[in-house]
């Protein structure tokens, strides 16, 4: 590409967004050198203007459109020279269409297609009568018509010109470009949905009983309401139109090509009518349909990765001994425990709900467990049977503080289940691999989280509707920005979770993996040179990310990127102290003038990012933990009791409201008009996954397994 090229999708991209022109260029630079969002915005600050991953992220997508429509571009340019229609305004025009619409409604006309009535009748050599026709200089339709009768190509009367007439200029109509363009103003501006239940389907289709008659403006239906109608039209359920009031698009399309009211402008009136009926109001009925699944597919992915992020970025508890119980009634409970370091050291069956024998029993296993491997923290998966075993648990004398807690176990059968899982433990039970998994989640979420597709995880909303594609994209971005924005221990790391870190993936992960099983601990950031195939640009990319604790270069547990290093060693010279004396010396720090060390290379928000780094090198954007506790005595939805008020952790945020669970096995929810006392148009600006909340129960319907919160303080 030259340059010339990247100039102008800067230049789009920059009007477009409101991006500095000089950000938006670097940006398309180094993301064509194969720098990675998070690499870009941590560490290029000087380049782009200090864009943040945002940023970034959206001029590489807004980039890869523009590209997908050149390409597109180049096709039709070849197809209409290959079949004989380029001429010099029609390339004008491709060249300089904005959008992909624009665009496919200038090749319409050209673009090769199955026979239609239109071109049979054009085979039949009606195309000049309805040329004239369509012309209206007030020649009558019918006299004209007659002229155009030949048995030999299938015209056997004036009836049948006409109607092959009319098919011309319908699709003269369809294939329109401002006519298309009109009509897609109208259906954006005006269209309504229409939804009714199929005849018969009343009864199957009763989740969808709030659409068996429902219109609401497409421009103000929100995300969830138009995932679920077309839910409900692919399961057979509802009958769901999208389209403006007929008169006006005929108003609009009479108009652009009716031109008085003889005999001939009335015939162009009634092909004008059927185009729209049959050709032009249904395709433009199915671009409506892709925009308003588009956005609300936008929509949905922008809350589930949202509520991703929160999940992800949960406190951890850090490298602490801890216990993971993974709850049973029939089965038992399973019973892990390991080392601060995640590394499993013992898995067993207690059964303490069974009989009071049983729950001696259990009772003495957990406290020999307890303190054969001095466990910290005992992590409680909050699924069936979760409240009973945590009360019972609780109820134990460990005969020292031990943290009891539930955790979030949502997605644990997907991981006990996967490659990964079996790798790991080929030996274990799913259940035993599952109670692993809870105890790491307690130690360290965003660690264990990354072993699971996070469309599994559930915290989405018709995750399995919206396009998966884009789904993968957004949801992927997550995880690495958030992998990236903790850091990951290199010794320590799964290599699942190496494999989000910038500039590595799957296969340089696993030869990081293979080399520490091979050589040993990394001692310094230097050596990850040596792993297979991890060559300059991978180490550039990945290396600020990647910590390496008690190793030769205390640089190497922080996010000071090794291409600075030289920098603090230069303020480390110039204050006549030790690198370690800056890091731990307030005083040295407050002497040091970032001014005096910036280059042509090195600027301020580099410089302020390392001293801000130098203060608690590697430090954890987390917050801290803290043990939460659902109400005591309240463990099934009968506990509940309207008008309580309760604790509860969010669990899932929404474009209606917030499910919070508040210890009774079902979450319940709180509807957007309840989130707070004032109005509220986005939840996700009131609550946050993962959230502790105080909540008021305004109704139960157990019979439908139902709770209605409110956070409202009024």
């Amino acid at each position: 590409m030259i340059d010339t090229e990247k100039e102008r999708y800067a230049s789009k991209i920059s009007s477009e967004s409101g991006i500095l022109l000089r950000g938006a260029a670097a940006v398309i630079e180094l993301l064509d050198s194969d720098a990675t969002v998070p690499f870009i915005a941590r560490y290029r600050k000087e380049a782009t203007g200090s864009l943040d991953e945002v940023a970034v992220a959206l001029i590489r997508d807004r980039l890869a459109e523009l590209r997908e429509l050149d390409a597109r571009k180049d096709y039709i340019i070849k197809s209409l020279e290959k079949n004989g229609h380029l001429n010099d305004e029609l390339k004008a025009a491709v060249m300089s269409a904005d959008t992909m619409n624009e665009l496919e409604d200038i090749y319409l006309p050209y673009k090769p297609k199955r026979r239609t009535r239109a071109q049979i009748a054009r085979e039949k050599g009606l195309q000049p009568l309805a040329e004239m026709i369509f012309e209206q200089g007030g020649a009558d339709p019918v006299s004209a018509a007659s002229q155009y009768i030949n048995s030999e190509l299938g015209v056997e009367d004036v009836e049948q010109a006409l109607a092959g007439a009319s098919d011309i200029i319908a699709e003269m109509v369809s294939e329109n470009s401002e006519a298309r363009a009109a009509m897609r103003e109208l259906y954006a501006r005006e269209s309504n949905f229409s939804c009714s239940v199929i005849s018969g389907k009343e009864e199957e289709g009763q989740k969808f009983r709030d659409y068996f008659e429902w219109n609401e403006p497409i421009s103000k239906a929100p995300s969830h309401r138009i995932l679920a109608v077309m839910r409900g039209e692919s399961e057979g359920i509802l009958s769901v139109k999208i389209n403006p009031e007929e008169e006006s698009s005929l108003r609009i399309l009479e108009g652009m090509f009716v031109k008085g009211r003889k005999a001939d402008s009335e015939f162009v009136r009634g092909a004008v009518s059927d185009s729209y009926r049959r050709l032009l109001g249904p395709s433009m009925e199915n671009e409506a349909r892709a925009v308003c699944k588009m956005k609300a597919d936008a929509e949905a992915v922008r809350v589930f990765a949202t509520n991703l992020r929160e999940l992800l970025l949960a406190a951890p508890l850090g490298g602490r001994a801890v216990m993971g119980i993974d709850p049973g009634f029939r089965t038992g409970c399973k019973v892990v425990c390991l080392d601060p370091q995640g590394k499993l050291l013992s898995y067993d069956t207690v059964f303490p709900g069974m009989n009071q024998q049983r729950g001696a029993e259990a009772v003495k296993k957990l406290t020999s467990l307890a303190e054969k491997y001095r466990v910290e923290a005992i992590a409680i998966g909050n699924g069936t049977a979760g409240r009973e075993t945590e009360a019972f648990v609780r109820g134990i004398d460990f005969g020292r503080n031990i943290i009891v807690t539930q955790v979030n176990e949502s997605g644990a059968s997907i991981y006990s289940a996967s490659e990964a899982a079996r790798e790991e433990f080929p030996e274990l039970d799913l259940t035993v691999r599952g109670a692993v998994s809870i105890a790491r989640r307690l130690m360290d979420p965003l660690s264990e989280l990354v072993k699971i597709d996070p469309r599994s995880i559930g915290v989405g909303q018709y995750q399995h509707d919206v396009n998966q594609s884009l789904l993968k994209q957004t949801l992927d971005d997550t995880v690495i920005s958030c992998v990236n924005a903790v850091g990951v221990d290199v010794n320590r790391a799964s290599a699942r979770l190496l494999m989000y870190v910038s500039g590595l993936g799957p296969e340089l992960a696993a030869n990081i993996v293979r080399y520490r099983d091979d050589n040993g601990p990394f001692q310094n950031r230097n050596e990850l040179k040596k792993v297979k195939r991890l060559g300059p640009k991978a180490f550039e990319q990945c290396a600020g990310f990647l910590r390496i604790t008690d190793g030769d270069n205390i640089l190497d547990s922080s996010a000071v990127h090794p291409e600075s290093y030289h920098i603090v060693e230069r303020m480390a010279a110039d204050m006549k102290c030790s690198v370690l004396d800056i890091i731990k010396k307030d005083s040295v720090r407050k002497g040091i003038s970032i001014k005096n060390y910036v280059d042509e290379n090195i600027g301020l928000p580099t410089l302020t990012d390392i001293m801000n780094e130098l203060v608690k090198p590697g430090r954890d954007p987390r917050s801290e933990f803290s043990v939460f506790q659902f109400a005591e005595g309240v463990n099934q939805i009968g506990d509940l009791e309207k008008g309580v008020v309760l604790p509860g952790i969010v669990t899932n945020v929404t474009a209606f409201g917030a499910f919070v669970d508040v210890g009774v096995h079902q979450d319940g929810l709180v509807h957007v008009s309840e989130l707070a006392d004032t109005f509220v148009k986005d939840p996700s600006t009131c609550v946050k996954v993962h959230q502790r909340v105080s909540v008021r129960v305004l109704d139960v319907d157990i019979n439908r397994k139902r709770i209605s919160l409110s956070m409202k303080t009024k």
